[in-house]
């Protein structure tokens, strides 16, 4: 089966913060808003893997702390189900520092990234060392 699922389980919403594991020098990250998220009246904005995401550096060297970034979501905590039936979760949420087409900012990405954010973003898979 190729692309992605029409349906994406959204685990992160607005104030989700998410380890950051690339070497920007950012290391948590808050989610401000979701650009493109057209919900309901009242609802708040969610997010899930391979989202990008409007975000304020929360903990970081101090010239990153208290920027507003782009990220896109790699991994979460809440499960996903993928086309093939098989349920994919990851041990914490993290998300890839980057510019608002998809570039990644940082050269080097820590851990496993979802297949379903490397499908979406060639530069993360570019990157990254491990796609799960």
């Amino acid at each position: 089966m190729k692309g992605i699922a029409g349906k994406q389980t959204r685990g992160l919403q607005n104030g989700s913060q998410l380890d950051v594991i690339d070497n920007t020098g950012a290391k948590v990250i808050e989610i401000i808003t979701v650009p493109g998220y057209h919900g309901t009246a009242r609802r708040v904005p969610s997010a899930g893997v391979g989202d990008l995401v409007i975000a304020s550096v929360k903990k970081g060297t101090p010239a990153m702390r208290r920027q507003i970034v782009f990220a896109v979501i790699v991994r979460q905590r809440r499960p996903m189900r993928r086309p093939d039936g098989t349920m994919v979760f990851f041990e914490d949420n993290a998300a890839v520092i980057t510019t608002e087409t998809g570039e990644v900012k940082g050269t080097d990405i820590k851990g496993p990234v979802a297949r379903e954010a490397a499908e979406r973003w060639p530069r993360v898979s570019a990157t990254a060392s491990t796609i799960i």
